[in-house]
């Protein structure tokens, strides 16, 4: 697919008030593909609002290429900006302007029709509240204001910072529809966010940042499934008999390989069997055919009452990779 969005080897560093250069990105890379929802992760201070205000002409680079639709930035920017509807950190408005007026006015700024207005409020559910001061409006209510008027121009391309900020769950699921919404009539969205959960459900693919650099990136199951482990959960019928089924996994996990025995590890697993006990369960690693758990138990009179594949979810993935990391050098 075409990318929509192109980084390669991105640089930006600042000076601290004693001299000390602080690396806020570091060689940063990232590609998003047409028709996608794609998830921008990571720590605070990871480089990610860095990023995003960079791709915008809000900070100048030291170092690095970008590309928006095509066209290289900062120096065709003027070219696509207006193809392009964004939300970075949390927009102010003024507060004794209604939501009608607000978009309006920002409306006839970018020269966008009147008419789009109620269109993009009706579009992230104001419409009943189009008229009152945004004073009165909660914090998940300004957020909807806030897509709105990245709304307005119709954009190709959608970068939004923490959307869902404020949003109670029947807004976050009418956010996610939106979103959705938005792909199928032909728009890319850029998704920023710390609620992994939501990114798992709604992105297709996901960019990983940490210190300034990308961890990972690719389709949210293959980045998910990369790092699964590939371990088995083994629940016994009784519980007493874990120590048992312990030692008797390890040990056949030591044997050398017999061909006649079938207790011997299973000969197509490229990494060493291990054994952690839980509470309630073994954790067993490095077993590539799991019918060699039940025969190794059940030559040891123990038996299995539950064998299933160890998953994982993005939030797992990115606590793995990022260490929960929330001292990075960027923003």
């Amino acid at each position: 697919m075409a990318a929509v969005l192109e980084i390669s080897g991105l640089r930006k560093t600042y000076r601290g008030r004693r001299g000390e250069v602080r690396h806020a990105l570091d060689g940063f890379d990232m590609r998003v593909e047409a028709g996608q929802v794609h998830g921008f992760l990571g720590p605070n201070g990871s480089g990610k609002t860095t990023t995003l205000r960079t791709l915008l002409g809000l900070v100048a680079p030291n170092g690095g290429r970008m590309a928006i639709l095509g066209q290289p930035v900062p120096e065709q920017l003027p070219d696509v900006i207006r193809r392009v509807g964004a939300i970075v950190e949390s927009p102010q408005f003024f507060p004794h302007f209604s939501a009608t007026e607000t978009l309006s006015l920002l409306a006839r700024a970018g020269g966008v029709a009147p008419q789009r207005v109620p269109a993009v409020l009706d579009l992230v559910g104001l419409t009943d509240r189009a008229g009152d001061r945004v004073r009165t409006y909660s914090l998940g209510m300004r957020q909807r204001l806030a897509v709105a008027s990245a709304l307005l121009k119709e954009p190709e391309l959608l970068i939004l910072d923490e959307p869902a900020n404020g949003l109670d769950p029947a807004g976050i699921r009418e956010m996610r529809t939106l979103m959705r919404d938005l792909v199928a009539s032909g728009t890319t969205v850029v998704l920023s966010s710390h609620i992994l959960g939501e990114i798992q459900l709604i992105c297709d693919s996901v960019t990983i940042i940490a210190r300034g650099r990308r961890i990972t990136a690719g389709p949210v199951a293959e980045v998910m499934a990369a790092h699964s482990g590939g371990g088995l959960r083994v629940r016994l019928e009784a519980v007493a008999d874990l120590p048992a089924a312990e030692t008797a996994l390890i040990r056949a996990a030591e044997t050398p390989p017999a061909p006649s025995a079938e207790t011997t590890p299973d000969p197509s697993a490229e990494t060493p069997v291990t054994v952690h006990r839980q509470a309630d369960h073994l954790l067993v690693h490095g077993v590539d055919q799991p019918a060699w758990v039940t025969r190794t138990l059940a030559a040891a009179d123990l038996y299995v009452s539950e064998l299933s594949p160890v998953t994982v979810d993005l939030e797992d993935v990115f606590l793995e990779l990022t260490g929960g990391d929330e001292t990075g050098a960027g923003r």
